[in-house]
């Protein structure tokens, strides 16, 4: 914007220099004559600038302008695809937070679980370890009663069957007491 308008502002100053220019070459022979006379007013007359390399300003403006219309569109560009790349970027870690949380959720109800049951299994196996301590105990009372006390098989088998002869007898006596 300002170099189009110091653009314009050149072209306005040297149009009207190069119409002073002109009106002053139309008198053309009497130049000679005023030539000390002109320097003299040239001295103090505003300055109209320099016509001949006045195309190499505007040149270089034309391609300042230009720079800066392409500088201004690559950054636009450049813009642009941050801002798109900034979005892309943005909703994927919005969708990466809600799925991590998610997960997250689901892991701490899985742990809540597998510790409600792991305080569960505890409490079974110390009622179990409690039984499993009764009937040892019992187990070792029943031992000793069942384990051989240091006696050969005939005499355990005669020791039976004097005991079974004794059961015999009480048999016998006891239904004579019945008949009585």
């Amino acid at each position: 914007m300002a170099v189009q308008k110091a653009t314009h502002v050149l072209k306005d100053f040297y149009a009207k220099a190069a119409d002073a220019a002109f009106l002053q070459g139309a008198q053309g022979s009497q130049m000679e004559d005023r030539l000390v006379t002109d320097m003299a007013a040239t001295a103090k007359a505003p300055y109209k600038g320099m016509q001949a390399s006045a195309g190499g300003i505007f040149g270089m403006l034309e391609v300042v302008l230009s720079d800066f219309t392409r500088l201004e569109a690559e950054t636009l560009s450049d813009e642009e695809s941050a801002a798109s790349t900034y979005d892309k970027f943005m909703d994927e870690s919005n969708e990466s937070v809600a799925v991590k949380e998610a997960e997250v959720e689901h892991k701490e109800s899985s742990k809540q679980r597998a510790d409600e049951k792991n305080e569960v299994t505890k409490k079974e196996l110390a009622l179990t370890q409690e039984e499993l301590d009764k009937a040892m105990s019992y187990y070792d009372k029943l031992k000793v009663q069942c384990v051989d006390a240091g006696l050969s098989y005939e005499d355990r088998k005669k020791a039976r069957e004097e005991e079974i002869q004794s059961l015999k007898e009480a048999l016998q006596i006891l239904d004579q007491g019945d008949l009585a």
